[in-house]
């Protein structure tokens, strides 16, 4: 499959989370979301909401930023969240074990460049960046896999 792209305007930090909370709904063992983008353009938001929206009832979600990885018990199966922000490139992060979550986890992975070869081939990247207003961002979604295109296509603005 060829792949595709969707460009979202989010007009607040609310709307962003919304998206977080519409993915979630779909995800499963094995689904690997890359968010990329500067600091400060929503990735963590985006992956607390994300997280938050698939407990019962939900738990604070620090970023792992300092630890690397968080590990949570979800309705929807094991759901990893690492920041590869420290990490020196793909060996590190073969040592975090995150290669084994990508098959039996539900993995989001801010940072993601730091995986080089190890990216998964089939996973939904997200880009944040600010958008027209203070408050706004633009997300754009690339993936490769009719399960991407399933789920975004449920997706409402």
């Amino acid at each position: 499959m060829t792949e595709k792209n969707l460009q979202l305007t989010l007009d607040s930090a609310d709307a962003t989370a919304q998206l977080a909370c519409q993915i979630a709904d779909d995800l499963r063992a094995g689904d690997v979301i890359l968010l990329t983008g500067g600091i400060g353009a929503g990735k963590t938001h985006f992956a607390r909401s994300l997280i938050q929206s698939l407990q019962d009832p939900p738990e604070d979600v620090p970023s792992p930023t300092f630890t690397l990885v968080q590990v949570y018990d979800t309705r929807a199966g094991e759901l990893w969240h690492a920041d590869l922000y420290r990490l020196g490139g793909p060996d590190d992060c073969v040592e975090l074990g995150l290669t084994e979550a990508f098959e039996d986890a539900i993995c989001l992975i801010e940072w993601p460049d730091k995986l080089e070869d190890l990216t998964p081939p089939g996973a939904l990247s997200i880009s944040l960046r600010d958008g027209p207003t203070d408050d706004a961002r633009v997300a754009e979604l690339a993936w490769n896999t009719l399960r991407w295109t399933s789920i975004i296509s449920g997706l409402t603005p």
